[in-house]
């Protein structure tokens, strides 16, 4: 995980629509930057859908939410037409922007090890400072939490 304090690696990525995003143009912002490992599946689906549910809430507080995972741009249309998600998601098939910010990680899963991205999310100030990380976090607990450090940031 990246360290609280350093500048966020800037990035470009296509979002569930085919529009690319660099993580300059939401300097004046702070943003949420989460990554996920895949989408449709249970745990990034609440997690996603918190985000969904809170998402008012951030905007009213200057905040943009960026959900990464290394699926398609495809696969991120049909997950946020399946759940109506109202931000920005953005595809990492070649795992760049994924080990720029150090979540791709060996996971045991059923005693298997594998690959995978680690859930992770980045609060990232107006200048582009890494202000807050947490890796390991729990899906459906972790837009609540971002909205909590969020008011501690304002």
């Amino acid at each position: 995980m990246l360290e609280k304090g350093i500048k966020a690696p800037e990035f470009s990525l296509p979002d569930q629509n085919g529009k690319i995003h660099s993580l300059s143009e939401y300097r004046g912002q702070k943003v949420i930057l989460y990554f996920y490992p895949r989408d449709n599946t249970p745990g990034c689906t609440k997690q996603a859908c918190g985000f969904a549910g809170l998402y008012p809430q951030f905007k009213e507080k200057g905040a943009v939410v960026l959900g990464v995972s290394k699926d398609s741009v495809a696969s991120h249309k049909k997950f946020e037409d399946k759940y109506g998600l109202p931000f920005t998601l953005l595809s990492d098939t070649e795992l760049e922007v994924i080990k720029m910010y150090d979540v791709w990680k060996e996971k045991k899963n059923y005693g298997k090890v594998s690959m995978g991205v680690v859930r992770t999310t980045y609060l990232i100030d107006e200048d582009g400072i890494i202000i807050k990380g947490m890796d390991k976090v729990k899906a459906a607990d972790n837009p609540q939490q971002m909205l909590s450090d969020l008011d501690k940031e304002i």
